[in-house]
């Protein structure tokens, strides 16, 4: 058997590494391309612009936000097993738009009968700087009593307030931070 020179057998080494990593690559993005459908969404009226998972449904309500009556826009849809929403309101007034923000945070972990497991200080493109202004990540249990893990940022441009929410059992890295670094308030 004759060996091959060093050139054919790094050729061969490449081709090799090659097709392991399309053989990788190629199950990996079918699992996803159905489940995540990625597209640019704006809550109507909102100074906000995000990326999402899945078309959400737009609902706007009237709900108590701070002590005070608010129009609160939500986009939410599901998609692989995880509730993706983006919130959006006007607190009116400059004074409450902290107090705002830490209803939204709050009303996520009331819902899941949660703790706030990490808060971090968060910047988003455009957003008016807000000591409330935060990343955090909440465990808690659904309605039926399973588990349940929230992960949000909420944020503020002008007066407007912003919550953009993950949750489900599972929260993979990848999706969620494309979800929250596609946020851009002013948008």
């Amino acid at each position: 058997m004759q060996r091959a020179g060093p050139r054919a057998q790094a050729s061969e080494q490449r081709g090799a590494r090659g097709r392991a990593v399309a053989a990788l690559a190629v199950p990996a993005l079918a699992a996803c391309a159905p489940a995540l459908d990625w597209r640019e969404v704006r809550p109507p009226g909102a100074a906000v612009v995000a990326t999402m998972p899945c078309r959400p449904n737009v609902s706007t309500r009237t709900v108590p936000l701070a002590g005070r009556p608010v129009r609160l826009t939500l986009l939410a849809c599901k998609a692989d097993r995880m509730i993706w929403a983006l919130a959006a309101a006007d607190a009116a007034d400059p004074a409450q738009v902290g107090p705002a923000l830490v209803a939204l945070r709050e009303s996520t972990r009331q819902n899941l009968e949660g703790q706030i497991v990490d808060a971090q200080p968060v910047v988003v493109p455009g957003a008016t700087p807000q000591p409330a202004q935060s990343r955090v990540q909440v465990r808690g249990k659904r309605q039926d009593g399973s588990p349940a893990r929230a992960e949000m940022v909420v944020f503020a441009h002008g007066t407007q307030v912003f919550q953009a929410v993950v949750m489900g059992d599972n929260l993979p890295a990848g999706p969620v931070a494309t979800f929250f670094e596609s946020l851009r308030a002013g948008a």
